[in-house]
C-alpha cells in the first residue's frame, strides 16, 4: 500500500463511513436483541399482564440515538408473533417509538425510564382493552407495572452497571 493509498484509507471520510456503519449495526443489534428477548420469553411478554424483559432496552436511546429505530423495528417484529396481529404491530411499535423519542430527550436515566412506562401503560393498555374487552384502568395499571419493573428493576440497574464498567461511555465516545 502506497503512502497516498494509506492516507486515503485513513481519511476523515472513511472514518465517517465507519461511524455511520457502527450506528447502523448498533441499531440492528438492538432490534435483534429486543426481538430475541421478547419472542424467547413469549409466555411473559404478551397479554394484559406482561413483563417484557426486552423493555429494559428502551433506556438505550438515552445513550444512543440509533437505538430509536432499533427498538421500533425490534418491537414491530416481536409483535408479529404476539397473537394480536397487525393492530399490535402498529400500536405496540408506536408506543415504543414515542417512548424512545422521549427517552432520547430526557435529562437523566430515571426520567428516561418513565416514558416507556407511561407510553405502554396508556397505549397498550387501551389497545388490549379494545381487543380483548378487559377493564381499561386495570389493564393500563397491569401493563404499567410490568413496564415499570422492566425499566426500573432491570433497565436502570443494567445501564448503571454498563456505565460503571465504561461500556456505555466507551461506546458513546467511539460513535
Amino acid at each position: 500500500m502506497s503512502y497516498n493509498s494509506a492516507e486515503k484509507f485513513f481519511s476523515k471520510e472513511t472514518f465517517k463511513i465507519n461511524t455511520y456503519t457502527k450506528k447502523i449495526v448498533r441499531g440492528a443489534l438492538i432490534a435483534a436483541l429486543y426481538s430475541a428477548l421478547t419472542v424467547g420469553l413469549a409466555p411473559i411478554s404478551y397479554g394484559p399482564v406482561q413483563f417484557r424483559v426486552s423493555e429494559a432496552l428502551t433506556l438505550l436511546p438515552f445513550y444512543f440515538p440509533e437505538a430509536v429505530p432499533g427498538l421500533f423495528f425490534g418491537c414491530m417484529f416481536s409483535n408479529f408473533f404476539g397473537g394480536f396481529g397487525l393492530t399490535d404491530m402498529v400500536f405496540g411499535s408506536l408506543a415504543t417509538l414515542i417512548a424512545a423519542l422521549l427517552t432520547l430527550k430526557s435529562q437523566n436515566i430515571f426520567v428516561a425510564a418513565a416514558w416507556p412506562v407511561l407510553s405502554n401503560a396508556l397505549i397498550i393498555g387501551s389497545m388490549l382493552h379494545y381487543l380483548i374487552d378487559v377493564p381499561l384502568v386495570a389493564t393500563c395499571v397491569y401493563v404499567g407495572l410490568g413496564e415499570a419493573g422492566a425499566c426500573y428493576l432491570v433497565g436502570v440497574p443494567l445501564m448503571k452497571i454498563l456505565e460503571k464498567r465504561n461500556i456505555i461511555s466507551a461506546a458513546r465516545a467511539s460513535a
